[in-house]
């Protein structure tokens, strides 16, 4: 079976379990809409579902960019430097001792309800993984490149952007992959926590007034981009790799 069958195989057999359950279960809707409910709900208020949506997807790529650099730099400068390793780590690994769903209040506090805390919360979400990722595939270079480069005299600069980043690739890919389904968490905590616009604040809206259906529909639409963003990282971090060795064996 091809992986686009076993999706939609997957996805019917996930919507009949979901309807024999409310069916046979008897649940109200406002307990557990039925799929064709939600399906109906969804087309009906896809407007407003599309407006909180978009800032949604705002908030997450804009955090998803910004905690890829700055892990990316916080990667390169500990594996770099071992004082930073021995300043930074410490502090690294205290920051996430603390839960970081906790810190969305604070950050509310400090840039507003707006799309500044939603981003800034992204970015916490996903900039441990990405900095650990990256970290651990610069600190496992193999060392007999190190040897051959420092033998032909390299600096180690040299040595950091022409061998250990470029061997490190792959460990920073990994962590895009988890920041890819990371993100979009950290930004509807803070919606959660404080805002006026956004998937998340619908959601709140919609419970508060009773309507399943639209939490639900909007639940939805949240899931198939958070699938679609890990699909679209994937597909990129595949591609520059294959490129990169396709580079290495045609050198």
């Amino acid at each position: 079976m091809t992986r686009p069958l076993a999706i939609l195989a997957s996805s019917v057999v996930a919507l009949a379990l979901w309807q024999a359950v409310v069916t046979l279960g008897g649940l109200p809707p406002f307990i557990l809409p039925g799929p064709l409910r939600v399906a109906e709900t969804l087309w009906s208020s896809r407007a407003l579902i599309a407006e909180h949506a978009w800032i949604t997807i705002a908030e997450v790529l804009a955090g998803l960019v910004l905690g890829a650099v700055f892990g990316g730099a916080t990667a390169i400068a500990l594996a770099a430097s071992p004082v930073a390793r021995n300043l930074v780590r410490p502090m690294l690994v205290f920051v996430q001792a603390v839960p970081v769903f906790a810190l969305a209040p604070i950050l509310t506090l400090w840039f507003g309800y707006g799309m500044g805390s939603k981003i800034a919360m992204a970015l916490l979400i996903i900039y441990f993984p990405v900095t650990s990722a990256f970290f651990d595939a610069l600190m496992r270079t193999p060392q007999g490149w190190l040897d051959i480069a420092r033998i032909m005299g390299a600096r180690p600069a040299s040595i950091m952007w022409r061998i250990r980043v470029p061997a490190a690739l792959p460990g920073f890919a990994s962590g895009l992959r988890l920041a890819a389904v990371y993100a979009p968490i950290g930004a509807i905590i803070g919606e959660w926590v404080g805002a006026s616009r956004g998937l998340g604040y619908l959601m709140l809206l919609a419970n508060g007034r009773a309507k399943t259906d639209l939490m639900f529909a909007a639940l939805i639409v949240l899931a198939l981009f958070t699938v679609a963003l890990h699909a679209a990282v994937d597909r990129a971090c595949r591609a520059t790799l294959d490129r990169m060795r396709e580079g290495e064996n045609g050198d």
